[in-house]
């Protein structure tokens, strides 16, 4: 049995299969049409609701997208949909009636979605700038404002105030306790179909050993495509995104679990990678950073997965355990060719352990044809250690250049030992062309890929070289 909270009610459910979404459940079988299917992919925000859920002692909602959250994920969870916004009066939430007042809605079919994400970045952040709000609303589309009406709204609403007294708030300890209540572990099935969701990490080791080719499910910002748009099975899954979570920091490592997601990992890049921040706040929009985790993105090993050139180039290790052994390696020597890992079945990925930097220079570069919410035609991480004004060591990682996410060889060897000037980059700018065969998609040509891998090279020296590039903007959604 799954259980979870939506709205005001509980939801106890004995049958549903692992492929069923959020979005139809509450569509469907609730009558909760407020909430709308747009896209199917989590790219549109037609479909955000606010699932709050248990993160140590504390409840935390945010923004997700209904349409590729599977049903079975929400058990202990709270499920709030725009029906059940109110203000303090019983009418419009102070959200819905700024949305009114400054003409933030026309056709109104996208309406909903921006409410709710809205809403979510009105609990977080009671005094946001215009780019918060931008970044807020990353992953939500509208055809028909143009986003500055909207814009004014949520500026509006901030202004307004009002979220000591909003029912989430005073109500929280009371959902806190209810979910609390609830076991952490629980399976559900349908007919051959089949779900489970280990209550903890040993439990989730002895589930794979028991279904070594499961579906390992962690925030479906991937796996919900295949069930949405390539109609896939996917039983038996193993739903994970409610584990491993811990975050440790040390002297010399950061050490971070695999279910991690970007928002939780957001606060560390601030902290101990802030040349990062802008780089992270473009993966996806913000309801994929609250759903997508560090882990997932690596173990489904695409070439065009963000996380992984940054983390190469960091030096970065994973740890990798079955049943009660755990291995580690290099991220780097994880990736074997395309849709090949090393990853053995009933094994999962478990921690990620990056180097902290130091003193050395760090870049992490996204080229893609939309800003935000886009998936990469490239990416690429950068960490460089000069030493008496000579590059010392050079590590520069690629994704969407090859197969897999790969280091840059050439270029770094054409960097290694040289003098910390315009001159060695450019070098590496030209060498870099010998290190990958790109191949060309509806994203990018291979030309125009070789011709951003040393352009890329070429923005890293402008950066760090002492000139004035204003490249970067603060997109911090939570401030």
């Amino acid at each position: 049995m799954i259980r979870f909270l939506l709205n005001d009610t509980e939801i106890r459910l004995t049958e549903a299969g692992p492929g069923d979404t959020l979005l139809d459940f509450l569509r469907l079988g609730r009558g909760l049409t407020g909430t709308k299917e747009g896209c199917a992919e989590g790219d549109c925000g037609a479909c955000t609701v606010l699932v709050g859920r248990l993160h140590g002692d504390a409840l935390v909602y945010e923004p997700v997208n209904a349409c590729i959250r599977f049903l079975a994920s929400c058990h202990r969870c709270h499920v709030v949909t725009i029906e059940h916004l109110r203000g303090q009066d019983g009418g419009l939430h102070p959200i819905q009636r700024a949305m009114v007042d400054h003409h933030g809605s026309q056709c109104g079919f996208c309406t909903p979605g921006f409410v709710m994400a809205l809403y979510g970045l009105w609990m977080a952040n009671p005094d946001p700038d215009a780019v918060q709000v931008e970044t807020a609303l990353q992953g939500n589309l509208c055809r028909c404002t143009g986003y500055a009406p909207i814009i004014r709204a949520a500026l509006a609403a901030a202004q307004a105030g009002g979220q000591l007294q909003d029912f989430l708030t005073v109500e929280r300890d009371s959902v806190r306790a209810k979910l609390s209540a609830i076991p952490a572990g629980a399976e559900v099935s349908r007919g051959d179909e089949r779900a489970i969701l280990p209550a903890d990490s040993d439990a989730l080791a002895l589930a794979l050993l028991d279904h070594p080719k499961a579906s390992i499910v962690a925030g479906a910002t991937d796996v919900g495509l295949w069930v949405t748009k390539q109609m896939r099975a996917i039983s038996p899954a193993i739903f994970i995104g409610h584990l491993l979570k811990g975050i440790e920091i040390t002297a010399d490592e950061i050490r971070i679990q695999a279910g991690v997601t970007y928002s939780e990992f957001l606060p560390v890049i601030r902290e101990h990678l802030p040349q990062a921040e802008d780089y992270i706040q473009r993966i996806g929009g913000w309801q994929v950073r609250n759903a997508g985790t560090i882990g997932g993105n690596i173990a489904n090993g695409s070439p065009i997965g963000e996380t992984p050139p940054l983390l190469i180039a960091l030096g970065a290790r994973i740890v990798l355990r079955r049943g009660d052994v755990r291995r580690e390696l290099p991220l780097e020597d994880f990736f074997i060719e395309y849709g090949r890992q090393d990853r053995a079945e009933g094994e999962f990925l478990e921690t990620v352990v990056i180097p902290k930097p130091g003193r050395a220079l760090v870049a992490a570069y996204k080229v893609s044809k939309r800003q935000a919410s886009d998936i990469s035609a490239v990416a690429a991480g950068f960490c460089i250690r000069v030493e008496g004004g000579v590059i010392a060591d050079a590590r520069v990682a690629f994704g969407g250049m090859a197969g897999t996410p790969s280091r840059a060889r050439a270029a770094e060897s054409a960097l290694t030992g040289q003098p910390f000037a315009a001159a060695g980059f450019e070098a590496a700018a030209l060498a870099v062309r010998g290190d990958f065969a790109p191949l060309s998609d509806f994203r990018a040509s291979a030309d125009y890929r070789r011709a951003v891998a040393g352009n890329l090279f070429r923005r890293f020296w402008l950066e760090h070289g002492g000139g004035d590039i204003p490249v970067r903007l603060d997109r911090a959604v939570g401030g």
